[in-house]
């Protein structure tokens, strides 16, 4: 099976202008674990996840000026990992293991066209559409 066929279309994307609570909310609101942060063009810049984000905003009291001046791209992964969506699922697993994360890029001609992650993966293993070996 390929990586198109059990990805996420939905890429949820914010800019490096995104100020950490933004990006809480919108993530709370669209319910993922992941922000891609993209430029002008559409090119991956760096990925904030759920828990970097709790990490740094539970340390912030709201009066500090710390809250006012954080930006996204302070902390940001600038390391995305992609995956080509006509990779196969086991080479995504692998992948997500080896680099102990839980989300991949899907690119598609060098283009954001989805997300895989191990939750995708484990769905389709408990609805028996993927059998692992």
């Amino acid at each position: 099976m390929r990586v198109k066929e059990a990805m996420n279309n939905n890429v949820i994307t914010i800019t490096s202008n995104t100020r950490p609570a933004e990006a809480f909310q919108k993530m709370y609101k669209e319910g993922v674990r992941r922000l891609f942060v993209m430029d002008e063009g559409g090119e991956p810049l760096g990925v904030v996840s759920y828990s970097d984000l709790i990490g740094v905003l539970g340390t912030i009291k709201p009066s500090a000026k710390d809250a006012v001046s954080l930006q996204i791209t302070d902390i940001m992964s600038k390391e995305v990992m992609t995956i080509s969506a006509d990779d196969r699922i086991e080479d995504a697993a692998n992948l997500m293991l080896r680099a102990d994360i839980s989300g991949l890029l899907v690119l598609a001609d060098d283009k954001p066209v989805g997300v895989i992650t191990k939750t995708d993966i484990c769905r389709m293993v408990a609805a028996e559409l993927l059998v692992p070996v």
